[in-house]
C-alpha cells in the first residue's frame, strides 16, 4: 500500500463493499482539497472496471468532449469520442447502450468517477436537475456505481446531499473524508520521535499531501523552514490558493482567520482586532462556520441557545498559516526566511499550547486516548474566567472528565491536577450525583500522580489504538 493510502483500510472497504452489492450504486464523496478523495477514488478504480473523468471549469462543452474521451478508452472504441453530444444526457445515454458497456456490465458492476463535480454546477447550475434526470432514466437499473466527487464541501452538501437539491434522496452512499488520525504520522515520517510528531500536526495536521512534502531527515524546524516559509515551496502559498478557490473576495475573511489564529476566539474580540462591525463578522464567521474553515464552541454545560460562544480554526496548517506566514509575507518575499524562522521559534510554545489542547480533545474524541471513558458530549469549559482546557460528559451514567493540557517539560503534575479538581466544583452539572475522572497531558512531569500522563504514556495509548 502507498504512503498515499495509509489507514485508508475503511474507505477503500467501504466503496468495495458498494461495488459488491446487488444493485445500482450512487456514492457521494466529499473533503476538503488535498484530503486525498482523487488518490482514494484511483485506488479503488485499480480493481474495478470503470471510468474515472476529472471535471474543470471549463463549462458543458469541454467537460462532455473530455468525458467522452474517458469514455472511448473504457470501451476501447475511438468513434465514440468523434460524435457530437449536445448535453450530458446525451453522452451518458450513448455510453449505457454501447455494446461493449452492456457486455461488461453482464459480467461486472461498472464504475463511473465524476471528480470535482462543484465545477460542474458552477458552470451550469441545471447541473444536479440533469443529473437527476441521467440517474432516473439511465443509471438506476444499469449495473452501475456512480461516483461523484467533490472539494467544495458546501457546494456538496447544499447542491448533492441538501434537501433542496434535485438529487436529493437518490444517493445510497456518502462518505465525507477526513484528514488521517494522528497515529498515522509515523507512517509519513518514519523514525520521528512523539514531540516531533506532535510538532509537525501542529503545523500540518494530518493531510495526506501535506505530510509527504515533509522530509523526516530534516527535523522538524528544518522541514518548518523549507517547506513552509520559502517562497516557491508547496505550503507557502498554499492556503492563498485554497482561499481563492473558495472566496471572490477573501480580504475580510483573511482578517477574520488572522485574528482567530491570534487567539481572538470571541465575535467582540474579532471586531475589535479586524475593525469590521458586528454583522459583517457574524455574516464572515456563518459561512467560514458553513466550509469547515473554523468551528463555534461553547462550553460543553451550556445550553445551545447561549451566547458564550468562541471560534477556532479547525485546521492547524490554516491556523499556522494565518499565524506565522500571512503576516510575514513581505519579510518572506524579501527571503528574510531565518528571520522569520526564529520569531516562530520564539513564539511557538504560545501557539503549541492551544494546539496540544486541540490535539488531546480531537484524541479523546476518536479513543485513541482514554478509550475506557465514555462521553456524549466533549468541549472547553469556561465561566467567569475560571477554564478547564477539556471537559466531556457521558449524560446517561453522568460520569464527567476533567483534563487540563500542558505542552511543557517538568510539570508539577500535582499540583496541576490539585488546581483541576478545585476547578471542577465550579462545573455545575449533577454536582451531587456525579462521577469524576480527572487527567493531565504533558511532555514530562517533574511531580507524576494519578491521572498524569507525560509523552511515553500517549505514546503507549496511540499505539495501542492502532
Amino acid at each position: 500500500m502507498s504512503q498515499l493510502f495509509i489507514n485508508r483500510e475503511k474507505e477503500i472497504e467501504f466503496l468495495k463493499e458498494r461495488h459488491n452489492s446487488k444493485k445500482p450504486e450512487f456514492i457521494v464523496l466529499y473533503g476538503r482539497r488535498r484530503v486525498g478523495k482523487t488518490a482514494l477514488a484511483v485506488k479503488f478504480l485499480d480493481g474495478a472496471k470503470g471510468i474515472y473523468f476529472l471535471s474543470s471549469k471549463e463549462g458543458d462543452r469541454e467537460n462532455i468532449g473530455s468525458f467522452s474521451r474517458e469514455s472511448a478508452s473504457f470501451l476501447s472504441d475511438p468513434a465514440f469520442a468523434d460524435a457530437e453530444y449536445k448535453d450530458w444526457f446525451s453522452v451518458f445515454s450513448a455510453l449505457t447502450s454501447h455494446i461493449k458497456f452492456s457486455e461488461i456490465e453482464k459480467k461486472e458492476k461498472i464504475a463511473v468517477v465524476i471528480d470535482e463535480f462543484p465545477y460542474l454546477i458552477y458552470s451550469n447550475s441545471a447541473i444536479p436537475s440533469i443529473f437527476q434526470r441521467i440517474w432516473e432514466l439511465l443509471l438506476k437499473e444499469k449495473n452501475i456505481m456512480l461516483i461523484l466527487l467533490g472539494s467544495s464541501v458546501s457546494v456538496m452538501e447544499s447542491d448533492v446531499l441538501g434537501e433542496k437539491s434535485p438529487l436529493y434522496g437518490r444517493r445510497t452512499g456518502d462518505w465525507n473524508v477526513a484528514p488521517m488520525q494522528f497515529p498515522a504520522l509515523s507512517k509519513f515520517l518514519p523514525g520521528c520521535g512523539m514531540e516531533e510528531l506532535i510538532n509537525t500536526w501542529f503545523v500540518i495536521g494530518g493531510m495526506p499531501e501535506y505530510l509527504l512534502q515533509f522530509d523526516p531527515n530534516l527535523g522538524f524546524f528544518g522541514n518548518v523552514e523549507k517547506n513552509m516559509l520559502k517562497k516557491g515551496c508547496y505550503l507557502y502559498n498554499e492556503a492563498e490558493f485554497l482561499m481563492s478557490e473558495e472566496f471572490r473576495e477573501p480580504k475580510n475573511y483573511k482578517l477574520i482567520l488572522r485574528a482567530i489564529s491570534f487567539g481572538k476566539n470571541t465575535a467582540g474580540e474579532i471586531c475589535g482586532n479586524t475593525g469590521l462591525d458586528k454583522g459583517m463578522v457574524s455574516k464572515y464567521l456563518d459561512v467560514l462556520k458553513g466550509l469547515r474553515l473554523i468551528f463555534e464552541e461553547l462550553p460543553v454545560t451550556a445550553s445551545r441557545q447561549s451566547k458564550n460562544r468562541r471560534y477556532s480554526i479547525a485546521d492547524p496548517y490554516f491556523n499556522f498559516w494565518f499565524r506565522y506566514i500571512y503576516p510575514n509575507k513581505s519579510e518572506l518575499e524579501a527571503f528574510r526566511t531565518p528571520e522569520v524562522l526564529g520569531a516562530v521559534k520564539k513564539d511557538f510554545g504560545n501557539y503549541s499550547g492551544r494546539l496540544f489542547e486541540q490535539f488531546i480533545m480531537d484524541s479523546v474524541r476518536d479513543k485513541t486516548l482514554l478509550p475506557e471513558i465514555s462521553f456524549s458530549r466533549i468541549s472547553r469549559w469556561w465561566h467567569k474566567g475560571n477554564e478547564i482546557d477539556i471537559v466531556a460528559v457521558d449524560d446517561e451514567k453522568k460520569e464527567i472528565l476533567f483534563v487540563e493540557c500542558k505542552w511543557k517539560e517538568n510539570v508539577d503534575g500535582e499540583d496541576i491536577l490539585y488546581g483541576l479538581k478545585t476547578k471542577s466544583a465550579l462545573v455545575e452539572w449533577h454536582n451531587n450525583e456525579r462521577k469524576e475522572h480527572f487527567a493531565v497531558f504533558a511532555k514530562s512531569f517533574k511531580k507524576k500522580a494519578a491521572g498524569c500522563y507525560d509523552l511515553k504514556d500517549i505514546s503507549r495509548m496511540l499505539a495501542k489504538a492502532q
